[in-house]
């Protein structure tokens, strides 16, 4: 493999151990197909051809297969189906066997706690969500906003949160993945404290804008980190511990709003505020005394020494991590010559290759938000006023119980993914919400509103959305783009993603209030299956 030279004018996409390919058309594929992939791989490598990586025939049958000559170019003969190759993902730095497949790889200890504490820092924007939801009546009644004032508020969240994904990726590479976590974490500290403190609209705007830069850190960093100290066996289940850690957290904000309920307005959603600052403090610990930095980082920065040591905790003991360092370092170096050579043009202009990654990366991240999940969980408690429950307590009550659906739901996705695969949840997830949204409409109509079949509705809904969009928005991304571009990519996907968020929940009082109630969920069930429909056709399986 290494003595084959690459083909002028190809790509470096990552979607295979060449990573030198480009989508061609075949004798049976005369155009090359939407959903799948033939590629222009250059010198066919016999080590490919001989059964061992990936054939799908015996080894006789392989290596009785006429290679090409020298000169000529071939189809990837090491994938399952030579003339229509599934899309699959890359696992640069890894053991070449280890490709998700390997039932003895086991989860080590400390892949176990690093993970937790990367996944902590999703907590925080749980706990932002789940305590927006409770205090922002409150927040509203006691500085006398206007509708208006309190969705910019609630909506303006994501907008910050994009300024921080940007900018997550010039301090990730550079200072690593461990000061990500840290700038992260005391952004959100000194958000959280400004925000208890504030007198007015513009300082309580002020704290919400420190508390979003670190939340776009978080989001950024937290996937990127996991996946790159996780082995491809258990990628899909330790990366929604993401989504995990943010469904506690908002579970924890809806906690603190009932501890409070028996507090007058004007101090309760100053306390609930306050008890943010708390678990951004356990992740500057974690990020500081507990994690270890990301062996590709460490790879990129020459410490191979480094990465090999972390690495060893990483896999089971004897497991050849020197084979997996040559590897990360050859494909940072091949990403290397790439950004040198195109930089930035890599996602601006990308190649067909490129193109297909970043709609299925970034258009999976804008999905996620464009069913709505944020802006319905921030005004969850308006919802349930709507609906005929006025009482603190009793909404608070019905918050955590909604809560709790959705994380133990979550944790049953974590299993789902790597064993069912990523679409048929996706469209199992797609489906329970287009109804579900459809029974919460169907609470508001005619003259009285029903609260059982609202909260029934909702309930539903937060499940459905759990099972597959919840983690799935982001464990595609990690998983579908090249190595060359997941920086800068899973930048992108997330400012798309927080873009999406920011509208939908800046935008959901003034729509709902034009259009109703049941009028609204009915336009957002249909929003579900047009994003089903796109799915099915441009989502690959990633398994």
């Amino acid at each position: 493999m290494d003595g084959a030279q690459p083909i002028p004018n190809t790509v470096a996409d990552g979607y295979s151990r060449t990573d030198q390919r480009v989508p061609i058309a075949t004798s049976t594929t005369p155009v090359a197909p939407p959903l799948d992939f033939d590629y222009n791989d250059g010198v066919a490598d016999p080590d490919f051809d001989d059964g061992s990586y990936g054939a799908t025939g015996s080894k006789d049958d392989a290596s009785s297969s006429s290679a090409p000559h020298p000169s000529q170019t071939g189809v990837d003969r090491h994938l399952a189906h030579p003339d229509r190759p599934h899309l699959e993902q890359t696992h640069e730095g890894e053991h070449r066997f280890d490709h998700g497949d390997v039932a003895s790889l086991k989860i080590t200890r400390s892949t176990k706690l690093f993970a937790f504490c990367a996944a902590l820092n999703s907590c925080n924007l749980g706990y932002d969500i789940g305590v927006n939801t409770g205090a922002g009546p409150l927040v509203q009644s006691s500085l006398n906003l206007s509708d208006m004032q309190i969705e910019i508020f609630m909506g303006s969240l994501n907008l910050f949160a994009m300024l921080g994904a940007l900018t997550s990726n010039w301090i990730s590479d550079r200072l690593g993945r461990r000061w990500a976590f840290r700038v992260a974490a005391i952004g959100f500290i000194f958000g959280t404290v400004v925000q208890s403190g504030a007198g007015g609209y513009a300082s309580l705007m002020l704290g919400r804008a420190f508390v979003g830069l670190g939340v776009g850190f978080g989001l950024a960093v937290d996937p990127v980190y996991i996946s790159e100290i996780s082995q491809a066996a258990h990628r899909g289940q330790l990366v929604t511990w993401s989504e995990i850690a943010t469904n506690v957290g908002i579970v924890l904000g809806f906690i603190s709003g009932l501890i409070f309920s028996g507090v007058s307005e004007d101090v309760a959603w100053r306390l609930m505020f306050s008890m943010g600052a708390i678990l951004p403090c356990f992740v500057i610990y974690f990020s500081t005394f507990v994690m270890a930095e990301s062996p590709r980082w460490l790879v990129s920065k020459g410490r191979d020494a480094e990465a090999a040591e972390v690495l060893k905790m990483l896999y089971p003991d004897g497991y050849d991590v020197g084979v997996i360092v040559h590897e990360i370092k050859e494909g940072i170096e091949k990403e290397s010559i790439a950004e040198h050579a195109v930089g930035w043009d890599v996602i601006l202009f990308p190649s067909p290759a490129f193109k297909r990654m970043l709609l299925v990366g970034v258009g999976t991240a804008i999905a996620q938000q464009a069913v709505g999940i944020d802006a319905i969980q921030y005004f969850l408690v308006y919802i349930l006023d709507e609906s005929g429950i006025k009482s603190r307590s009793a909404q608070m009550w019905i918050l955590i119980m909604l809560g709790v659906i959705k994380l133990v739901v979550i944790v049953l996705a974590g299993h789902l993914f790597d064993r069912k695969g990523r679409r048929p949840l996706f469209f199992i997830s797609l489906i329970g919400m287009s109804v579900s949204l459809m029974l919460v409409s169907f609470s508001f109509m005619g003259n009285a509103s029903s609260e059982g079949f609202a909260v029934f509705g909702l309930a539903l809904y937060l499940a459905f959305f759990s099972i597959g969009m919840g983690p799935g928005a982001w464990l595609v991304p990690s998983e579908v783009f090249s190595t060359m571009i997941r920086a800068k990519a899973m930048s992108v996907a997330t400012f798309m993603n927080r873009v999406t968020a920011t509208i939908m929940s800046s935008t959901f009082l003034s729509v709902a209030n034009a259009m109703s109630w049941s009028g609204f969920f009915i336009l957002m069930s249909i929003v579900c299956l047009l994003i089903l429909g796109w799915m099915f056709v441009y989502l690959p399986e990633t398994k």
